[in-house]
């Protein structure tokens, strides 16, 4: 078992508050065979069990959110601005109870509708104490640089919090046309970092960042497929266009006020790569260490190998306190602990 002499402050650790989980599975009829499933991740329910296994790394502490699947998906409209506010308070009340383990959550938002979404957003972030709020990389089937979605950046840049880009694709989305669905739970394991990447790309091109500089958006697993891609997204697309014949792209690029590749380096990413290593060394290389934080995904990642990726990786002192727990204390404006 891994143990740290430094503090640790992992970003991306997923959660249920009790009365959210039993709201969610009454509410919502989808949920029913996935809450048997989820009920068998002890962590995610289980705060005994959760920290005990905290308590081997040392000055270790988690910031919590809601996990996958999105509450679009799962929640009518009358239904999700409820479950949003139940969970958003529950995950406050973790915090309040437990602030050496949750020094902060992330709030939920309901996304289907997106004044409802702002309002939610206002009042955990000013009322509650959230450091900022979770989307996910579509919603419902739709697009985030959709016009109707940019509210909802631009409230965030408002209040300078930043926002955690989850991967949502499910085994609807079929591997093959000819299928229908995926097979091998490849819509996970490919899936999610593909739609991570089509994500950022699709809001680098909507002008996201010019519109919004300071913005701050931390995408789950490294970046998707971005780093290992560079040469494709910067060259490779260079030529905007030049494959399309039914549609013009010709304005996307000169209508952006920097090249489009340093934008993709203005994401945060984490380190949640279920214990890889040559993911986190290329996403260092690619956004730099001042741009990556330590996170686990945990309870449905290890945190012990990840911290080990962690360990092997020849980073200087300053820079693996950076990873570790200094990103995360800067973005969230957390004290150390």
């Amino acid at each position: 078992m891994v143990q740290s002499t430094e503090p640790i402050i992992d970003i991306y650790c997923h959660i249920y508050p009790k009365r959210f989980f039993e709201e969610m599975t009454k509410i919502s009829p989808k949920m029913e065979n996935l809450g048997k499933r989820l009920r068998s991740v002890t962590n995610l329910l289980n705060l005994d069990s959760r920290f005990r296994q905290m308590d081997n790394f040392g000055d270790y502490r988690q910031v919590i959110s809601l996990p996958n699947p999105p509450i679009e998906e799962i929640a009518d409209a009358k239904a999700g601005p409820e479950l949003v506010r139940i969970a958003n308070e529950g995950m406050a009340e973790l915090c309040a109870r437990h602030p050496d383990r949750f020094p902060a959550f992330v709030a939920a938002v309901d996304l289907t509708n997106v004044d409802a979404s702002m309002a939610e957003a206002r009042r955990a972030i000013n009322d509650l104490g959230a450091r900022g709020i979770q989307i996910f990389t579509q919603v419902a089937g739709r697009p985030l640089d959709e016009a109707t979605f940019q509210p909802i950046f631009a409230t965030l840049a408002e209040l300078d919090r930043p926002i955690w880009l989850h991967p949502a694709r499910t085994a609807s989305v079929p591997d093959y046309s000819a299928e229908l669905r995926s097979r091998y739970e490849m819509w996970w394991c490919f899936g999610w970092p593909y739609d991570t990447s089509v994500a950022m790309t699709r809001l680098v091109f909507a002008g996201l960042f010019d519109r919004h500089p300071q913005l701050k958006i931390v995408t789950h697993h490294c970046g998707g497929m971005i780093p290992f891609f560079d040469g494709r997204v910067g060259r490779g697309l260079e030529v905007l266009g030049s494959r399309t014949t039914d549609e013009d792209y010709s304005r996307v690029l000169s209508s952006l006020k920097r090249p489009h590749l340093e934008y993709f380096r203005m994401f945060y990413a984490d380190t949640a790569m279920f214990g890889g290593q040559y993911g986190v060394k290329c996403a260092l290389e690619f956004f730099g260490a001042n741009r990556i934080v330590f996170a686990t995904d945990t309870p449905f990642g290890p945190i012990d190998e990840t911290l080990d990726v962690i360990n092997q990786i020849d980073l200087d002192d300053a820079h693996r306190r950076q990873v570790l727990a200094g990103n995360a204390e800067t973005l969230l404006n957390l004290k150390s602990g």
